[in-house]
């Protein structure tokens, strides 16, 4: 498990070749190691948007090499040695209608947190952006050394295919919806651990158009991911982590960009404090598993490659106790937002203090705020968010009563018609006998859209059925965001008197 880790994709330059050399060297140790350096610059030179790599900080940590040939061509029998032309350069075809995946690699480092599918993701992305018909490479597959004597490599790849035997190539590839079209002899000589064998595997770009989006760009149809948490009686944390996880992994397989949990989702753990009769004791023992969650929320926020508003749990401050909220970036990136407001119960059993600070935070997915609970039954606090240009508003909640739910429920819809973006807000269900003022909930979680004609006639974009453990998506589109709020039969933002009023936010706001 690493710390601190901030992930980005970018285009490979010529200065990047002593990691790439040190690199490869690691990954490649049997056949050979690295290519030259002049190899690397002219794949530079003739195809830079072909070579991407994934960097941790400065480091690069992955690497995916691709050139343009001919599909007809490549996807027939070949060998390696057909892709390489005099002095070890690589052929790249300008007028070719398919991509060559030559080399994909991870750090041996990072591996376990499923970075690859990133690098195969962003190979997808310029295969559409180039109107190309596939996909095609040849792959490895080192496993089938330790299966030579017993088989034959057909007989393994249909193995591999049915799940009898893990490959860490082939098995990685048929899971990123790659296709196992052929077997290829003596692909690669050198390679021992293959027996020279390798597969021809090739996806294909359905959609044929060109995407103007770069690997870097901002999303504009998004999918939003929620769990309506049932709360239960837990015996560790370590359990109660598992039922996260699984939650976490449901929403990465439905490819939602983000994952929102409830206000106070791992109140259970509460009932493990020794003293749980006394609220003030259980609330602070619940903090201490703050940190905890934190950093295994935004572990899974790597591996599954997705967004993760973590719901909200207390932290402790020295003697301040505050409900904060964190946002776990696919990046490796964390943020927070302190809850503002602190309700009466909040502050009376638990003595929670409300924070100072408010932003919109920059993901790859738009432009989002979190507003915790009671918070957004303050008009003001949206609006300072949506003067920062938020796209979607978060807001985990937990509520005991229907009338409370409904206080949550009526304010983020106003909020997301007065401010042109989308709201979503996120609660829990079920009951805590054995924590005192957590023994009962009412949710029913949903998104809210603004009210117009490029949106639901009731500006409800999804919902759950109350008081039900479920997932809850929602696929919405930022674009129509810039229409309403310019072209909308009503222009809320635009329309503002900033000659009579405004809100303003009394500290100065984050760069």
């Amino acid at each position: 498990m690493r710390d601190d880790l901030h992930l980005k994709i970018r285009h490979l330059a010529a200065t990047d070749y002593p990691q790439v050399q040190a690199l490869m060297d690691r990954v490649y140790h049997d056949i050979g190691g690295a290519w030259p350096e002049h190899t690397i610059n002219k794949l530079i030179k003739d195809f830079a948007e072909g070579q991407i790599c994934l960097i941790d900080h400065e480091e690069i940590i992955g690497l995916a090499l691709t050139v343009q040939v001919n599909y007809d061509r490549f996807s027939n029998p070949h060998t390696y040695d057909d892709l390489i032309g005099k002095r070890e350069t690589i052929l790249h075809d300008k007028t070719g209608d398919a991509l060559y995946g030559l080399d994909l690699m991870i750090h041996p480092d990072y591996r376990g947190y499923r970075l690859g599918r990133r690098l195969y993701d962003a190979r997808k992305e310029l295969c559409r952006q180039l109107n190309l018909r596939a996909i095609i490479a040849g792959g490895r597959i080192p496993n089938y050394q330790q299966h030579s004597s017993e088989m034959s490599a057909a007989e393994y790849l249909e193995a591999v295919k049915c799940r009898e035997i893990y490959d860490p190539i082939l098995s990685f590839q048929l899971s990123n919806d790659f296709q196992l079209k052929r077997l290829l002899k003596k692909y690669l000589p050198e390679d021992e651990s293959s027996q020279g064998y390798a597969t021809l595997l090739e996806w294909n770009n359905i959609f044929y158009e060109p995407v103007q989006a770069g690997l870097n760009s901002r999303k504009t149809q998004i999918r939003i991911g929620a769990v309506q948490w049932q709360m239960r009686e837990v015996s560790s944390v370590e359990q109660m982590l598992q039922q996260v996880e699984y939650f976490v992994d449901a929403l990465a397989d439905y490819q939602s960009d983000f994952a929102l949990f409830p206000e106070f989702f791992n109140a259970p753990l509460m009932g493990l404090c020794p003293d749980k009769s006394n609220q003030t004791a259980a609330i602070r023992f619940l903090a201490g598993f703050t940190e905890r969650f934190k950093a295994a929320m935004s572990d899974m926020a790597v591996s599954y490659n997705i967004n993760i508003i973590t719901g909200s749990m207390p932290v402790l401050e020295g003697d301040s106790l505050f409900n904060v909220s964190f946002l776990c970036r696919r990046d490796g990136t964390v943020d927070c937002q302190s809850k503002i407001h602190i309700t009466p119960h909040e502050r009376r059993d638990w003595v929670i203090e409300g924070g100072d600070k408010l932003q919109v935070f920059d993901t790859d997915a738009g432009r989002v705020g979190i507003l915790i609970c009671y918070d957004v039954e303050f008009p003001e606090l949206s609006r300072v968010l949506a003067q920062q240009d938020m796209d979607v508003l978060f807001v985990p909640f937990w509520t005991d009563t229907k009338n409370g739910f409904l206080r949550v429920k009526h304010c983020a819809m106003a909020r997301a018609i007065e401010n042109e973006c989308y709201v979503v807000i996120c609660g829990s269900c079920g009951n805590l006998p054995q924590v005192d003022n957590l023994d009962v909930q009412y949710a029913q979680s949903a998104v809210f859209s603004p009210s117009d004609f490029a949106f639901p006639h009731d500006a409800v974009m999804s919902e759950t059925t109350p008081n039900t453990e479920m997932l809850m998506f929602s696929d919405l589109d930022l674009d129509r965001l810039k229409q309403i709020r310019n072209e909308g039969s009503v222009t809320n933002l635009k329309d503002r008197r900033h000659d009579l009023y405004q809100v303003n936010w009394l500290n100065l706001l984050p760069d």
